[in-house]
């Protein structure tokens, strides 16, 4: 988002007409910053055999899936819905990791029906997968590292208390179950959380992954999950992308050799590919003073960007109806029947009823994890490619919210 021509735009679209012309709330992506993210890990990490699995569940609009699609991605999947929707958006199964937890053994098989890869992340469930496919169908297995890393405790998931990955401590119990059944182990996966900044994590997970990936024999890949952080602010760190490739790829290349295969390298980013690329615009209802504070209140809330509520998460807030004036402190909140706050005591150009404004860093777990909550509508979205914005998702209409109920006499 940049301003131009006396506005703020993204690839010369006015966000201000934008807003007008599809009205608010609305998500806007910006399609050239998606591309943009997903070159940077492709350059990072060039000296390797890099394969980049999108999680999915991210932002899982199938035209942002089409488009990390043809700039040569696979995707992560973690539920049965994400693997056909994957599909649906023109994703051969091969290019489709399936890493679910808690499922039904059901919906393992039908992740095999499909022909995608799956990601066992638990003994009794690789035993089941052992006890009807044997080695006829390939397997990765998700390990816990016993790494404690991530921003918030609710995305760190890698550590002793997880539910997430077998143990590191089950290694040989693992063993006996490939052993038994003559498991077809072709990955080994590991996740530590989100918003992971240090190069050191990443290689203290790999050290952890080398470690095992030497007692498993015909491996053709070693799966690192995600966790890159972005910047939420101005002066905000973000992972140093450049020098994790650098240095991961190193070790990595090395434990290919004493391997004595070149195995294939699999991230999986979500937040990092789509988090900067999205905005979420909102208008202004009413700016209300008390002796405590100046409340903003939107025609948005929690129902559509949950991620300050629930993870404490900061998010950027610019009053794109204004590019100059006096500033003033106010703290942004929803018109959900809860408390709902977007964003405390930020300075903004003194706002006013029907003033726009952009949250930023609204791209990733922002749609995919809106409701209903109080029978509100979820917003339309709109991607921007060439300079040009298309409309991705209508705007529910109450007929929506209405369409799955069933009446009866009462």
């Amino acid at each position: 988002m940049e301003i131009k021509d006396n506005q703020y735009q993204i690839q010369g679209v006015s966000l201000t007409q934008l807003a007008k012309d599809y009205g608010t709330p609305l998500y806007v992506y910006d399609g050239d910053k998606i591309l943009g993210q997903i070159k940077k890990l492709q350059e990072a990490f060039s000296t390797v055999k890099l394969r980049i699995k999108y999680a999915t569940k991210a932002l899982s609009n199938i035209n942002i899936l089409k488009l990390v699609k043809k700039a040569g991605t696979g995707v992560d999947a973690v539920s049965i819905e994400e693997v056909k929707l994957c599909m649906y958006a023109g994703f051969e199964p091969q290019e489709i990791m399936y890493t679910p937890n808690s499922v039904s053994f059901d919906e393992i098989q039908e992740a095999v029906n499909l022909g995608v890869m799956i990601n066992i992340d638990n003994i009794p469930m690789l035993e089941h997968f052992g006890t009807y496919y044997g080695n006829k169908v390939p397997v990765c297995i998700r390990l816990n590292p016993h790494i404690l890393a991530g921003g918030n405790a609710k995305i760190s998931v890698g550590h002793i208390d997880s539910k997430f990955g077998i143990s590191i401590l089950q290694l040989k119990h693992v063993h006996k179950v490939v052993d038994a059944y003559g498991l077809n182990v072709i990955g080994l996966h590991v996740h530590t959380g989100s918003d992971i900044l240090d190069a050191e994590v990443f290689l203290k997970g790999a050290e952890i992954l080398f470690d095992a990936a030497k007692e498993f024999k015909g491996l053709k890949f070693l799966d690192f999950g995600g966790g890159f952080k972005v910047a939420y602010k101005v002066g905000d760190i973000s992972t140093n992308i450049k020098d994790v490739g650098n240095k991961v790829s190193k070790a990595f290349k090395e434990f290919c050799k004493e391997y004595g295969s070149e195995l294939e390298i699999w991230f999986e980013p979500g937040k990092f590919l789509v988090s900067e690329a999205g905005y979420l615009l909102v208008k202004v209802n009413i700016v209300k003073s008390t002796p405590a504070s100046t409340f903003v209140g939107v025609d948005s809330g929690l129902n559509h960007l949950i991620r300050p509520m629930m993870y404490d998460a900061y998010h950027d807030v610019v009053n794109i109806s204004k590019l100059d004036g006096p500033e003033r402190v106010y703290t942004i909140v929803g018109y959900i029947c809860e408390t709902d706050t977007i964003a405390a005591d930020r300075k903004l150009r003194e706002v006013q009823e029907g003033d726009i404004i952009a949250i930023k860093n609204a791209g990733a777990y922002g749609f995919s994890m809106s409701s209903n909550y109080n029978s509100r509508l979820r917003p339309a979205e709109i991607l921007i490619l060439n300079g040009k914005p298309n409309l991705i998702r209508e705007r529910e209409t109450f007929d929506d919210i209405l369409r799955h109920q069933v009446q009866i006499e009462i």
